[in-house]
């Protein structure tokens, strides 16, 4: 597969306003053609989550057991990246026949939390740390997912190296608990802060743990009602099925962790990336940094892209975040001839490839590309273009 080459030769002889032009019309034919089959395509998806965590409930309380660690662990990743995920990037609010309860306005708010996203996460502190930092400040210091800089503890550390390898699969098995849900309500409540007029609430993530609120809204609700409610439900079969589904229910919680870093933590992480010191100036800028900042796994069929969580178009999903998934699958090629067409690096691995890359920055064995040619608007381009939906940033 293509990776970028050691610098942004490529900007060299790129036309930059050519490939906003290609992807601009992509994206308007695109929406165009939104319709009945991509609400559609969302429904089966959902109902293929609810059939795994339905089988691995009807199973977790005969023992501790693989089959129903991975379905639950499945069903719960399904919530997340793909339904969650896309619904709160608006990627269904005008795609004709999706209910009312997927759209961004209506999903998982105020008690409908329970039934569409039971989460460690806030939605609404996803919604700033994801939706609006980590997609319009990609690659950016301002970018709360940027794992160079997130890691440069590990990095710098005076470790031996199989120490730093060690630390790695905790940091994978625990990471939505001790990185994300912190991170999210940190970004939430000091941009919320500052956009009253007010100071940042938290000078750093750990600070987060000593605010009720986190407890109240993340911590206490998902960890008692994942791990001690719905297990005591199979009371009435006796303390050996509460214990199973408890251990089950642990264990898939790991390994949705472990599944969902290997799949979200990799899409923009590798010494064939780029990362960025300044912030986009025009939609042709946008584009070019979605591209060289992700990186997308193997992709097609609904299967495959199931098991990825549909993370594996991560490139089409940066550059057209409010497109729903199916719709992702059909610009798929037809973005990466764009790109070959103008020489940009459109960068596609498997996930183990992607895994490896990602943990060699982690432990400081390589590092991110960076260069001043990609920082800037060339003065050769024509008027600006219109700038990325950055106007809501704080």
């Amino acid at each position: 597969m293509p990776t970028a080459p050691p610098t942004a030769d490529f900007m060299d002889s790129l036309d930059l306003e050519a490939f906003r032009r290609d992807l601009d019309a992509l994206r308007d034919r695109a929406k165009r053609s939104l319709g009945p089959r991509h609400a559609a395509h969302l429904a089966k998806m959902e109902r293929w989550g609810r059939l795994c965590s339905g089988l691995g409930y009807a199973t977790a309380w005969i023992a501790p057991n693989p089959l129903s660690v991975a379905l639950l662990s499945q069903g719960r990743l399904v919530r997340w990246t793909m339904v969650a995920h896309h619904v709160s990037h608006r990627g269904y609010d005008r795609v004709e026949g999706a209910p009312d309860t997927r759209t961004s306005k209506r999903f998982a708010a105020g008690r409908r939390r329970l039934l569409d996203w039971f989460d460690w996460i806030r939605p609404e502190a996803w919604n700033t740390e994801h939706n609006l930092l980590h997609h319009y400040r990609l690659g950016e210091e301002a970018d709360p997912d940027l794992v160079e800089r997130n890691l440069d503890f590990l990095r710098d550390a005076d470790l031996p190296r199989w120490a730093k390898l060690a630390l790695v699969p905790l940091l994978a098995a625990s990471w939505k608990l001790v990185y994300y849900a912190p991170n999210a309500h940190f970004e939430h409540e000091n941009v919320a802060a500052r956009r009253r007029g007010e100071a940042a609430r938290f000078a750093e993530v750990v600070d987060t743990v000593r605010d009720p609120e986190i407890w109240k809204h993340s911590f206490l609700p998902y960890g008692l009602g994942t791990f001690v409610l719905i297990p005591s439900l199979f009371a009435p079969l006796g303390p050996w099925a509460v214990f199973s589904a408890a251990a089950n229910s642990v264990l898939a919680e790991i390994a949705t962790n472990v599944h969902g870093f290997a799949v979200i933590v990799t899409n923009h992480t590798g010494d064939d990336l780029y990362r960025f010191e300044t912030p986009t100036k025009n939609r042709a800028d946008f584009y070019l940094r979605q591209v060289v900042g992700s990186t997308n796994f193997r992709t097609g069929g609904d299967l495959n892209d199931f098991l990825h969580g549909f993370l594996n178009y991560q490139i089409e999903h940066h550059l057209f975040p409010d497109l729903p998934m199916k719709a992702l699958q059909e610009i798929q090629p037809e973005v990466k001839r764009i790109c070959e067409k103008h020489g940009v690096p459109y960068v596609q691995q498997s996930v183990w490839a992607r895994v490896k890359k990602t943990v060699a920055v982690m432990i400081g064995d390589a590092d991110m590309r960076r260069d001043p040619r990609l920082e800037t608007t060339r003065a050769a381009d024509p008027q600006p273009t219109a700038a990325p939906p950055t106007a809501s940033l704080p």
